[in-house]
């Protein structure tokens, strides 16, 4: 019972953390969370009965560096929405393209690093999207900062109350 999960929200509101039914409690009771959602029962104890809470926010801000992503195939692929930046198409299997070639002295980055079909990939072989006449759709760039905190399908099944709080 004390093992449940409980999501942890800042001060603004921004989902932070996951941590235990045991853990959360004290921090209500030391005042430094407030209990938001109720939704496991209550904790019965000699003297009295304590709601056990299943999302809390805390009362003073936390402050954290914000996520730096790191340069991976899922992250390009989740950058550009799992679609070509030369046809648009959603196909799979998608490869990692070089906008500029690496031999032309293309920097494996993330302005130069984009998501193609294997035929668009196939078509602008070793040249740059000018040569090979093709455009891209958006310019490529660093991915804008998602929360930290990664909340488990397991958890967000379980925990419906949560989905309010969590980003979409």
């Amino acid at each position: 019972m004390l093992n449940h999960p409980v999501l942890v929200l800042n001060q603004n509101y921004e989902p932070i953390h996951v941590c235990q039914v045991r853990r959360a409690i004290l921090l209500c009771y030391q005042g430094k969370a407030e209990m938001l959602e109720d939704g496991l029962g209550l904790l019965h104890t000699v003297r009295l009965s304590i709601p056990m809470p299943s999302v809390i926010r805390l009362q003073h801000h936390v402050r954290r560096p914000r996520p730096r992503h790191k340069l991976t195939r899922w992250e390009i692929f989740h950058r550009d929405d799992f679609s070509c930046q030369y046809c648009g198409k959603k196909a799979q299997p998608l490869t990692i393209d070089h906008v500029i070639p690496r031999f032309q002295g293309g920097r494996h980055s993330w302005e130069n690093l984009v998501a193609a079909c294997v035929p668009c990939n196939r078509h602008k072989a070793g040249r740059t999207p000018e040569q090979a006449n093709m455009k891209l759709l958006k310019k490529p760039g660093m991915p804008e900062g998602r929360p930290l905190v990664v909340v488990s399908h397991r958890y967000q099944e379980r925990m419906h109350i949560w989905q309010k709080y969590l980003p979409a």
